[in-house]
Parts: structure tokens; C-alpha cells; sequence
């Protein structure tokens, strides 16, 4: 046995595993200190206790609000509270998450309110005792603000500069502002016509719905002009800036990390952030604008390039220099200019040095150290979901090909699971309509009767066929045909099987089904759809699985508008003959 001894190295400093996107030092202003470890902790220590909701889930706000409005209806309709007091426990809720600044003033005014009200004492003390406890974690959050604040004022040392690109128009609150004005016009009309239709009890709710709609209007407005404000303040002069790391995360908001955290374990706050439209940017487009007139076929082919950026899935992107302009708070807006997230084509080329200057267009949110350890688990699950997916993907391709009969043509279709989804919805339809009377019915009946004419036919006589040339995919006007050089994609993602290809002309083709992937792990169940794109992507993969028949007209599928019709008139007969 022999052994090669090498001359021992010397020991190089630990590197990142990702390698840094550097930032050209012109953009760092001068004296600009970096925002480390220690300043960071002691901005960390600033956050309020962790059981105020500083940072909650979207989908946790809406069945919060949800509830809430539920309980408002139950309290109009059984304990006949006005809807003025009932509209405003939801709008509490929607204020405790998202505007802790109305709660601070709304949760002592409704205390006055509720005693001088004829109320049970039933009622009342919960109440009271709910609305304490709300303004005391709003005021706590606040107060953390303040501490936020002056923690990242001692860290940046002093140090201001002008903003970048200031000559910029605001685009902060143009959605919020623009939806609170359709809420508010929506609500002002429902409590304007609540006493043309229903019985009393449902005016009542009618007036509460048109309260809820006006109450969420104004937050909108509120929350729209406080962030275009607080944009605008941060361009009246020099502010407090900070050397930074960040990276965009899955979801596509902006991770913000220490200086010297190399490995973003420590991620600090989110934020939305949408890159600054700079003129070289658009002389580009309109460059390629140009290049592409005249030139182009309506039936061109996707290039390699859309397609693998189409079928990745989303991961968080690489830690890069940046620097932070503003200060860092909970609601805060801020500026970063950071160096750019993609990699030269070629290892001897030199990165482009333009910083790409990204405008918060969402407000600051902080993450607490309970939030970071939910997040690292919720990785470290999803890591290990993707792994086990990936596993039974596989064996369900494997499998597929082994059903896959050479030679003969291959047809899938609606099956059991695509009729009692559908059955399940038009049947919810149909106690939505008739439940209604007047011109509420006729108009609820014309939305969802174009929607179901459109959905119903591909949703319960879907067909997929399969056959030399490629795939045939039915519609309302005929079948269409995807060749096999120009299948793109093939994929089961959330509830959509999908269908696309490489031409450009060809409209996606979609259909849906409920999925519950974790009773599929639990019990190794494997969904329909999924064997239906597991065959189609082995015969994707490998030729010689493919069909060498060609198929005919009736096994590609009739024309599914029949399936329209029929429904119409069942929906027209439905609407006479119920009263």
C-alpha cells in the first residue's frame, strides 16, 4: 500500500458557501459603516414581546377577519347589536394587524362607547377586556418603534447621504389608495339600497356589510397615504445609511441581513421592494422592441432559456452587498442599492457594476428570533417534502412507463374525482342563485351561467389523447394538437394539471382537481393527474415509449360546447321553474 504525502497548505480564512455578489464601491457613499452583528442584536432586542403580532401570515388576517365578520352577522341577527358596532369587530382585527396606529385611538374610544350603551354585562366585560388587551400590545408595538429607531440611528454612526434617483415619481400607495376608493364606493352603495331588498333582519346585515365595506376603504386609504408619506419623507434630504446584505427570498420580498452575517442566518427584517426604472433599462426595451418588429412569426418557438426559467422552482436568491438607505423600523419605508443578482455568462468576464436601486413598495416587517426558527423549520420540512416528492415522483414515472403499451394510442379523461368537484360547485351555485330574489338573483345567475358555460365542459369531459405525432387536448371548439418537439410543460402543480407548448400561439391548457398532499405522503396515494403526467412525461423523455398510431377524430375527442349548451338550459329551466 502506498501513499502520495502532499506538502501541507496553509489554512485559508472559512469562506461563505455562496460567494457574495460584491457591490462597486462607487455606490457606497462615503463613511458608510457597516451594520454588524452587535448593532444588529441590539436592534433585535428593541422588538416588542413575541406574542404581539408584528408580522402574521395573510391567510391568518383573513380567517381572523372572517371570523370576526361571522361573529358581527351572528351578533346583528341574534342579539340585535347595530351594525355600526358590529362592523367594527372585524374592522378591530383588520386594525390590531395591519394599523396598529387607528387602535391606539379606536379601542379606548369603543370602551366609552360600549358603557354607555345599553349592553349586557355579558357582553361588555369580554369586550372590554379584549379591547384593553388590543391596546396594550398595540401600544407596546409602537413603543418598539421608538426603540427600533433610535437603535439603528446609533448604529449608522452618523453617517447620512442623498438617496439615489430621486428624481423618480412616487409609486408607493397607488393600489392601496385606488382599491380604497372602490371599497368605499362599493360600501356607500350597499347602505344606500340596504332597504330596497330583504326581510329587516337581512337589511340589517346588508347595512353592516356596507359599514364593513366602508370601514375597509377608509384603512386602505389610510394605509396608502401613510406609506406614500413616509416614501416622500425619506426623499426630503440626507438620511442614515448602512452597508447591508440581503437577498430576495422565494416569495420575492427582500431578506435584509448583518454585514458580517455571510450566511444570512440571521435575516433581520423583510421588505417588498420593486427595482428603480432607470433610462438605460428602457432604451434596452425599446432596443429589443425594435428588434423584434418585423421579424418575429406569431407561431414562433419558446427558447431554452423561457422554458428552464418557467419549470424551476422558486428559491431564494444569493447574498449580495447592498446598502441601506433610511432607518429601519416596524412600517418603515427604505431604499437599497445593492449589486446585482445575476452571475457573469463567462468566468473571465467582469461583473456588470451597475447597482440595481430597489423602492420599498410594502412596509418594514421585522423578524423576531421565533419567527427565524419557524422559518429555518419550514425550510428544513419543505427540503425534506421536496426530497420525498422528488422520490415518489420517480417511482410514479417509472411505474407510468411500465403501464405505457408501445404502439397503441393513449387516452386519458375526466374521471370520478373531476365530476363530484364539479357536481360539489354548481351545486354551491345553485343555492347561491336561488337563494336570491329579484334582480340579485337574475344578476348572481348571469355571472356564474357565463362562468360555468365556460368552466363546466372542460372541467367534467376533459381529454387528453396521446399519438405519434403528439398530444391532442380537447376545448369547446375541437380538439388541439401539441407535437412532441414542442411539448413544454408537463407538470401537476397546487390543483392545476397542466399542459403547454413551445409555440407561441397555443393558449395553455389547465385543468383542476382538490389534492391533499399530505394525506398522499401519509398513505403513498398517488392522484390521478399525477399519472397522467407521469406517462406523458416518460413518453416525453423516451421516444420509444411514444405511440407509432396515429389517432383518429373520435378518440382525439368531440367538441365540448354541447356540454355549454346543456348546461344553459338546465340553468334557464332551473331559474323558471323554482320559485
Amino acid at each position: 500500500m502506498s501513499t502520495n504525502l502532499q506538502p501541507q497548505q496553509p489554512q485559508q480564512p472559512q469562506q461563505p458557501q455562496n460567494p457574495l455578489r460584491r457591490l462597486a464601491r462607487s455606490a457606497v457613499p462615503e463613511g458608510c459603516v457597516p451594520w454588524n452583528g452587535e448593532s444588529a442584536r441590539r436592534w433585535t432586542r428593541a422588538l416588542p414581546p413575541g406574542w404581539v403580532p408584528v408580522r402574521t401570515r395573510p391567510r391568518y388576517v383573513l380567517l381572523a377577519t372572517a371570523v370576526a365578520a361571522l361573529a358581527g352577522f351572528c351578533l346583528v341577527t341574534f342579539a340585535g347589536v347595530r351594525p355600526f358596532f358590529a362592523a367594527l369587530i372585524p374592522l378591530q382585527v383588520v386594525w390590531v394587524f395591519l394599523r396598529p396606529e387607528v387602535v391606539r385611538v379606536s379601542a379606548p374610544a369603543l370602551v366609552v362607547v360600549m358603557l354607555w350603551q345599553p349592553f349586557s354585562w355579558a357582553l361588555i366585560v369580554p369586550a372590554v377586556l379584549l379591547l384593553v388587551a388590543t391596546w396594550m400590545a398595540v401600544e407596546l408595538r409602537l413603543a418598539a418603534r421608538r426603540r427600533q429607531r433610535k437603535a439603528a440611528l446609533s448604529a449608522a454612526g452618523g453617517v447620512t447621504a442623498a438617496l439615489p434617483d430621486t428624481g423618480r415619481p412616487v409609486p408607493r400607495g397607488r393600489f392601496l389608495l385606488g382599491l380604497g376608493v372602490v371599497l368605499l364606493a362599493l360600501g356607500m352603495l350597499l347602505m344606500s339600497t340596504a332597504s330596497l331588498w330583504g326581510l329587516a333582519v337581512e337589511q340589517q346585515g346588508n347595512r353592516m356589510t356596507g359599514l364593513l365595506s366602508v370601514g375597509l376603504g377608509l384603512t386602505a386609504l389610510l394605509s396608502g397615504w401613510l406609506g406614500r408619506h413616509r416614501a416622500a419623507v425619506l426623499r426630503t434630504g440626507p438620511v442614515p445609511v448602512f452597508r447591508v446584505l440581503m437577498r430576495d427570498d422565494a416569495i420575492g420580498d427582500s431578506e435584509v441581513c448583518a454585514a458580517d452575517d455571510l450566511e444570512g442566518v440571521r435575516p433581520l427584517f423583510t421588505v417588498s421592494v420593486q427595482e428603480s426604472d432607470d433610462e438605460d433599462d428602457e432604451e434596452d426595451e425599446e432596443d429589443e422592441d425594435h428588434d423584434g418588429e418585423g421579424g418575429g412569426d406569431e407561431d414562433e418557438l419558446v427558447g431554452d432559456d423561457e422554458l428552464d426559467r418557467l419549470l424551476d422552482d422558486p428559491a431564494p436568491g444569493p447574498l449580495r452587498e447592498a446598502v441601506l438607505y433610511g432607518l429601519p423600523y416596524d412600517g418603515a419605508e427604505v431604499v437599497l442599492v445593492s449589486a446585482p443578482p445575476e452571475e457573469p455568462d463567462e468566468p473571465d468576464e467582469q461583473p456588470d457594476e451597475r447597482p440595481v436601486v430597489e423602492w420599498s413598495v410594502g412596509p418594514v416587517r421585522p423578524l423576531s428570533e421565533g419567527a427565524v426558527r419557524r422559518r429555518a423549520a419550514g425550510e428544513k420540512r419543505a427540503v425534506a417534502r421536496k426530497a420525498a416528492d422528488a422520490e415518489r415522483w420517480d417511482a410514479a414515472v417509472a411505474a407510468g412507463a411500465a403501464r405505457l403499451e408501445t404502439g397503441a394510442v393513449r387516452r386519458w379523461r375526466a374521471g370520478p374525482l373531476d365530476w363530484l368537484t364539479c357536481l360539489a360547485l354548481v351545486l354551491w351555485g345553485a343555492q347561491a342563485v336561488l337563494s336570491e330574489s329579484g334582480a340579485w338573483r337574475y344578476g348572481w345567475a348571469a355571472v356564474l351561467g357565463v362562468i360555468g358555460v365556460l368552466a363546466v365542459p372542460g372541467a367534467v369531459a376533459w381529454r387528453v389523447t396521446a399519438d405519434r405525432s403528439g398530444l391532442w387536448v380537447s376545448g369547446l371548439l375541437g380538439a388541439r394538437h401539441i407535437a412532441w418537439d414542442h411539448l413544454m410543460t408537463v407538470q401537476y402543480k397546487g390543483t392545476e394539471l397542466k399542459l403547454d407548448s413551445r409555440r407561441a400561439r397555443f393558449t395553455p391548457w389547465s385543468t383542476h382537481g382538490p389534492r391533499w398532499p399530505w394525506l398522499q405522503r401519509r398513505f403513498g396515494l398517488v392522484h390521478p393527474y399525477e399519472k397522467v403526467v407521469a406517462e406523458i412525461t416518460a413518453m416525453r423523455d423516451d421516444p420509444v415509449l411514444r405511440p407509432v398510431e396515429e389517432s383518429g377524430e373520435r378518440e382525439r375527442g368531440r367538441p365540448l360546447w354541447p356540454v355549454g349548451v346543456l348546461f344553459s338550459v338546465v340553468l334557464v329551466v332551473a331559474l323558471v321553474l323554482v320559485p
